[in-house]
C-alpha cells in the first residue's frame, strides 16, 4: 500500500489550529504504525503564495498539487456576519476545490469549511454537517444540501462534512481506521487524549446561542412557557392566557416558528435540565420533577431524544466541578438511584 497524499488547503483567514490539526494526528498515527506502514504523505497547499491565517499567523504553503484527499479548514464566523463579504475574495481556493473534486478524489471539509464546498457547488444533494451554531445557516444558503445538524462527520460520494472544530479528530481517526487500520486509530486515540467513540454533537448543543425564531406572539408565548416550566401543559389555559382559541395560537405560533408551542416546552426543559445535571448535585428524579415530569423513565427518555445521551451519561460527559471539589469527584446525590432525600 503506498502512501496516502493528503493536502490541506490554507487561505486567508482560515483556523491555523485547523490546518495543522489533521495532519499532525496524521503524523502520531505513522508512529503507531511503525516504519513497515506505508503512513500518509501531508502538504499544506494554495493557489497564492503567501498565506495569513486568522490571528496574524504567516503560513508556509506548497503550490497545489495532485492529493488523494483535499482538506479544507474553517474560517473565522460569528452568527451575523455576510458571508457573502467572506467568500467572494476565495474564489481561487474555490476553483480549487471544484477542480480536485472533478477528478474523482475525495474532498473533506472541517467545520464551516462547508461554506466553500458549498461555493464550490459540491453539496446540491448531498447529505452534509458542519457546526450546529451554523447549520440553518447552511441549510438557507444551499438549499439543494441535506444538513444533518447532528451528525459529527458525514461522507457522501466522496465529499465529507464535519462539525465544528473538534470533529476534525473524528474525520481523522476515520481516515486512519480506513488506511492504517482500528487498531492504529485506538492507539493513536488513546496518545492524544482524543474521544473515538463520538457518534453526534447534539450534546454540545447550547440553544441560547441560536437565533430565536419568531414574532412578538410567539416570543410572549415563549416567556410565558419558560416561567411556568415545571407546571403540567395545558393548551386550553394557554389559549386563554392570550385571549385566543387553541387552533389560532397552534397555527400562529407554528407560523412564527415552525413548531408547536409543546415542542418548544419540551426543548426548554430539556435545556434547564442540563444546567441542573451540570451545576448541581440534585438527582435524576428531582431535576425531572424541577421540569415538570414526575416520571421520571419519561424525562430520560425524552432528554435522550434530545442530546443523545440519557441523563446519567449526561452528567458524566459534562458536569462541572464544584468549588473545593476535585475534577472527576461526584457526590452520592448525583445518581439516579440516589434516595429523593437526597436533592438539594
Amino acid at each position: 500500500m503506498s502512501a496516502l497524499r493528503v493536502g490541506v488547503l490554507a487561505y486567508p483567514g482560515c483556523f491555523a489550529s485547523e490546518v495543522f490539526g489533521v495532519p499532525d494526528l496524521l503524523t502520531m498515527a505513522s508512529h503507531v504504525a511503525g516504519p513497515g506502514h506505508a503512513g500518509y504523505e501531508v502538504s499544506v497547499v494554495s493557489p497564492r503564495r503567501h498565506v495569513t491565517a486568522s490571528g496574524g499567523a504567516a503560513l508556509g504553503v506548497a503550490p497545489l498539487r495532485e492529493v488523494d484527499v483535499l482538506v479544507v479548514p474553517g474560517f473565522e464566523l460569528v452568527p451575523g456576519l455576510d458571508l457573502d463579504t467572506v467568500l467572494a475574495p476565495l474564489a481561487p481556493e474555490i476553483a480549487a476545490i471544484r477542480s480536485h473534486c472533478a477528478t474523482g478524489r475525495a474532498v473533506v471539509s472541517i467545520c464551516v469549511g462547508a461554506f466553500l464546498l458549498a461555493e464550490a457547488g459540491l453539496l446540491d444533494r448531498r447529505r452534509a454537517t458542519t457546526s450546529w451554531l451554523f447549520a440553518d445557516e447552511l441549510s438557507r444558503r444551499c438549499p439543494g444540501a441535506d444538513v444533518r445538524p447532528d451528525r459529527l462527520v458525514v461522507t457522501e460520494e466522496g465529499v465529507t462534512t464535519t462539525a465544528a472544530f473538534s470533529a476534525m479528530y473524528d474525520f481523522a481517526l476515520d481516515l486512519i481506521r480506513r488506511h492504517s487500520g482500528a487498531g492504529v486509530a485506538r492507539t493513536t486515540a488513546r496518545i492524544a487524549l482524543v474521544d473515538d467513540a463520538r457518534t453526534s454533537q447534539t450534546p454540545y448543543v447550547d440553544a441560547r446561542l441560536l437565533p430565536r425564531p419568531g414574532d412578538e406572539f410567539s416570543h410572549r408565548v415563549m416567556r410565558h412557557l419558560d416561567q411556568t416550566l415545571a407546571s403540567r401543559y395545558d393548551l386550553t389555559a394557554l389559549s386563554d392566557a392570550f385571549n385566543v382559541s387553541t387552533r389560532t395560537l397552534l397555527r400562529r405560533f407554528a407560523e412564527e416558528t415552525g413548531r408547536s408551542p409543546l415542542e418548544y416546552l419540551q426543548s426548554a426543559r430539556v435545556r434547564r435540565a442540563r444546567h441542573l445535571l451540570e451545576t448541581t448535585d440534585r438527582t435524576v428524579a428531582g431535576i425531572s420533577s424541577a421540569v415538570g415530569y414526575r416520571d421520571s423513565a419519561t424525562f430520560a427518555a425524552l432528554f435522550a431524544r434530545h442530546t443523545g445521551r440519557r441523563p446519567r451519561d449526561y452528567r458524566a460527559a459534562f458536569r462541572r466541578a464544584a468549588p473545593g471539589e476535585r475534577p472527576g469527584e461526584v457526590s452520592a446525590a448525583t445518581h439516579e438511584g440516589a434516595a429523593p432525600g437526597a436533592a438539594s
